[in-house]
C-alpha cells in the first residue's frame, strides 16, 4: 500500500508546524561566520535603537514635511560629474564587450552583520562567472554614512573581483548622498549641508567627516575602477552587447528630477536593444502599483517602461526587504515586475501582502519569497517571544511595585 504522505509526513518538514519546515533554521552554523570581521562578530544592528532612528528618519521628515532638496543636489552632482576628465557625457557606461552579459543584481544589502554576510558564500558562489554586479537601493544603513562603508561595503564584498556598481536608496541620501558619491563615483568628499534655505541648512543632517585612514583602507580593499568602467553619476546606464541596463536615483521621496526624467526618456529611445529598468522604487509592490513620479512632468517612470518602442523586459526595485515578481501583460508582452530586496538587510514579512489582483496580474501569477506560509510561521514566533518577553516584564515590574 502507498503511504499517506499527509498523515505520515514528519512535521519537521512543514512550515505550519516548525521553523525548521519553513526554510529559517540551519542545522549547523554557515561559513559566513568566518568571513566577519572579529571584532564585529556577535554584534547586531538594531532599527530599535534611537540613535538608528534619528539617523535614519530626520532628513526624511524634513523632505517629506519641509522641503526635498534633493533635485537640487542632485542637478549640481551630476553637472560637476560631467566635467571629470573622461567621464561620459550621457552617463553610458559602454561595455559592449560583454556578449553575453552575466551580472547580479541585489537590494537593499548594508546592515554590515550576519544578515547580510549570510548571502555573501552564496552569492559569490552563484555569481563567480558574472562580469559585474549591481547593489539596487540602499547600500549603507542607516544613512549612508562615507565611513561605514568600509565595514558595510567593502569588507562583505572584498573577495567578489570585478566592478561594483549601485544607485542609491533613500538611506543613502540621509548623508546628502556624500558617501555614495565618494565610493561608486570617484566625487571629493564633502561636509556640506543641503539646500540654499537657512532654516533647512540648519535641521538637515550634514555628511560625516571622513576619518583617516578609513578610505585608504576601503581602496586597499575594493581598488578604484578604471576610469573607464567607473560609475559616472547616481543615474546611470550599462550598456552591454545584448541588452541596455538603465538605473535611475529616486531620491527620498522616490521622484526623479525633470532633468532625469529627460534623460531616461533619451536612454530609452536611443537603442533597440532590450531593456531593464532598476530602481530604487518598485514600480509593483505589496499588489500596488506605483508608476514613479517626474518632477513637472504628466509622464510617469512607468509610462516610458510600457512604451512598446523602449523594449523594456523588466523592471526591478529595492527598498522592501523580500522577493516578489509581478508578470505584467502590456498588449502583445510580458513585462517582469520584480522587487529584489532581500540582498543583507532583515527579511520584511510577505503574509501581510493582501491576495494579489493588480493590472491584470492574480495570485495564480504573483510569486514571492518567503512564500505567505512560511513567512507567517516565521514572523508568529518572532511577535509571540516579543509578547511574551513584554508580559514577563511587566509582570515583574508590578511585583517589584508591590
Amino acid at each position: 500500500m502507498t503511504p499517506n504522505n499527509e498523515t505520515n509526513r514528519d512535521p519537521i518538514f512543514s512550515s505550519r508546524d516548525s521553523v525548521a519546515g519553513a526554510g529559517w533554521d540551519c542545522q549547523q552554523p554557515g561559513s559566513y561566520k568566518n568571513l566577519i570581521p572579529t571584532e564585529d562578530r556577535g554584534r547586531h544592528f538594531s532599527w530599535l535603537k534611537p540613535r538608528t532612528l534619528w539617523q535614519s528618519r530626520r532628513n526624511e521628515w524634513i523632505a517629506r514635511f519641509l522641503r526635498d532638496p534633493v533635485h537640487d543636489e542632485r542637478r549640481r552632482l551630476v553637472a560637476a560629474q560631467r566635467q571629470r576628465a573622461n567621464a561620459p557625457k550621457d552617463l553610458i557606461i559602454d561595455r559592449s564587450d560583454l556578449d553575453p552579459a552575466r551580472f547580479l543584481v541585489l537590494g537593499d544589502t548594508g546592515e554590515g552583520d550576519e544578515s547580510q554576510y549570510a548571502l555573501v558564500p552564496p552569492l559569490l558562489e552563484v555569481g563567480k562567472d558574472t562580469q559585474f554586479m549591481v547593489i539596487c537601493s540602499d547600500v549603507v544603513y542607516p544613512d549612508g554614512d562615507v565611513n561605514e562603508y568600509l565595514k558595510k561595503f567593502c569588507c562583505p564584498y572584498k573577495d567578489y573581483p570585478k566592478p561594483i556598481y549601485a544607485l542609491p536608496g533613500n538611506h543613502d541620501w540621509y548623508d546628502g548622498l556624500n558617501g555614495f558619491m565618494v565610493h561608486f563615483c570617484g566625487a571629493q568628499p564633502s561636509e556640506r549641508s543641503l539646500g540654499s534655505n537657512l532654516i533647512l541648512r540648519g535641521l538637515w543632517r550634514k555628511p560625516a567627516r571622513v576619518k583617516p585612514g578609513v578610505l585608504e583602507e576601503c581602496r586597499h580593499i575594493r581598488p578604484e575602477l578604471e576610469e573607464h568602467l567607473r560609475q559616472p553619476g547616481p543615474y546611470f546606464a550599462i550598456d552591454t552587447g545584448p541588452l541596455r541596463i538603465v538605473s535611475i536615483d529616486t531620491g527620498i521621496n522616490g521622484q526623479l528630477d525633470h532633468e532625469q526624467g529627460e534623460w531616461l526618456r533619451w536612454v530609452s529611445r536611443t537603442s533597440p536593444k532590450p531593456k531593464i529598468l532598476l530602481t530604487g522604487k518598485p514600480i509593483y509592490v505589496d499588489n500596488e502599483h506605483h508608476p514613479g513620479d517626474i518632477e513637472d512632468g504628466a509622464m510617469k517612470v512607468d509610462d516610458i517602461v510600457r512604451a512598446s518602442e523602449h523594449n523594456y523586459v523588466a523592471a526591478i526595485g529595492g527598498d522592501i526587504h523580500n522577493y516578489q515578481r509581478y508578470p505584467v501583460k502590456v498588449w502583445n508582452r510580458t513585462i517582469q515586475y520584480i522587487v529584489s530586496g532581500g540582498g543583507g538587510a532583515y527579511m520584511s514579512d510577505t503574509h501581510r501582502i493582501s491576495k494579489v489582483d493588480v493590472n491584470g496580474v492574480d495570485e495564480g501569477d504573483f510569486k514571492c519569497y518567503p512564500l505567505r506560509g512560511d513567512s507567517l510561521s516565521a514572523y508568529s514566533r518572532v511577535v509571540d517571544r516579543f509578547f511574551f518577553e513584554l508580559g514577563l516584564f511587566i509582570s515583574l515590574l508590578a511585583r517589584r511595585r508591590c
